[in-house]
């Protein structure tokens, strides 16, 4: 309350009293001088405030290592047992120190630019530059900011790693390396892809999990059919029981049945689960496998000349025969023509007389 003959404060200094902070109103309540009370204030509230938010920096930077980790987790959109891998659990923890570094960046240039603002000095010049890279950034690197998020989810939800077998359309090949903007593969045929993370909107990956060996063969038709899958069948499991394969098949090749069949032929398939991108090498062994035990049976191909129809002369083997010295299958021999020179045609008439007035002649 303001006394009857005291001047009444004009109001920028009023302002100024207010603005000068709670220590100098708490020291002039004690009695202590305004110029005292004002220059205790500037060497104690600044460095305070200064102190505060450093403290604060510091004590949010060792809060957000959990967030980050909360974060990452919630991305990791992938079954239970897929998230219990070491692989991914790896990716897990790297992803979580990128996301720290990210937030501790953030955390601590907000605080200098705090600390500087308290010290009176102008920020201007800095926001209108940030906001200029900001809008330059966001404009022109728009790709680029697809690749990154794209490789970002990639690698949380550790679709592929480096070493897999993927295939991206028509393409089949190894993965090579993974960053969070490209990923480089290797095909089967030694060619080297770069493809860029966010162009890639469908992946398949042969080496999560068990891989799967499908082996497709063709018999022709009239084969007996059980008797194949279950040599088939026995010729997997002696596969499976050998040393060299029992580390790349989780289990034994199982006869699935008849696939499709047609007039001329009929496809039989296998299958059998092998360790993680093991499967094309698998089948192709098994194939071969298949098809020499096959052949050594007699039930699809026989190891001797295959027995002809009757009638069918052309694809006969050639055996002489004793009456003609032919071969049964070979073709007729031609009869001997005319020598060369010779006059071909229709016998004249008479032609008895002729010969016997040429024979006349001839003697006289």
């Amino acid at each position: 309350m303001a006394f009857a003959g005291a001047p009444a404060p004009s109001a920028p200094a009023s302002a100024a009293a207010a603005d000068r902070g709670v220590v100098y109103h708490v020291l002039t309540w004690f009695g202590v001088g305004r110029g005292l009370a004002h220059t205790v204030g500037l060497l104690v509230t600044e460095p305070l405030v200064v102190v505060a938010v450093l403290i604060g920096a510091w004590v949010l930077s060792r809060m957000e290592r959990r967030l980050s980790a909360r974060i990452v987790g919630s991305l990791r959109l992938v079954p239970p047992l897929v998230r219990a891998t070491p692989r991914g659990s790896d990716r897990a923890r790297t992803l979580a120190g990128v996301f720290d570094a990210v937030f501790r960046t953030v955390i601590w240039v907000t605080a200098l630019l705090m600390v500087l603002a308290q010290l009176d000095l102008h920020l201007a010049p800095f926001v209108a530059t940030a906001t200029i890279v900001g809008a330059a950034l966001g404009f022109g690197a728009q790709t680029l900011v697809k690749d990154f998020l794209s490789g970002l989810l990639i690698i949380a939800e550790d679709q592929y790693g480096v070493g897999d077998t993927i295939e991206l359309g028509d393409l089949t090949a190894t993965v090579e390396g993974l960053t969070l903007r490209v990923t480089r593969l290797r095909g089967l045929d030694g060619v080297v892809w770069y493809v860029p993370n966010g162009d890639i909107r469908t992946v398949g990956n042969h080496s999560e999990g068990t891989s799967q060996a499908v082996v497709d063969l063709q018999v022709p038709a009239g084969t007996d059919l059980a008797l194949a899958g279950r040599l088939a069948e026995d010729e997997g499991r002696q596969m499976a029981a050998s040393p060299e394969w029992s580390a790349e098949l989780a289990s034994r090749p199982v006869f699935v049945g008849v696939l499709s069949a047609s007039a001329s032929d009929v496809t039989l398939r296998l299958m059998a689960a092998t360790a993680p991108g093991h499967h094309f090498r698998v089948a192709n062994h098994l194939r071969l496998r298949v098809l020499e035990r096959w052949r050594r049976e007699g039930v699809a191909w026989s190891a001797e000349t295959p027995e002809q129809l009757p009638g069918d002369l052309s694809t006969q083997p050639y055996a002489p025969s004793a009456a003609t010295g032919q071969g049964a299958g070979a073709p007729a021999a031609p009869e001997p023509g005319p020598p060369p020179g010779a006059v071909t045609g229709p016998e004249p008439a008479g032609g008895d007389e002729a010969e016997g007035e040429v024979g006349s002649a001839g003697g006289a």
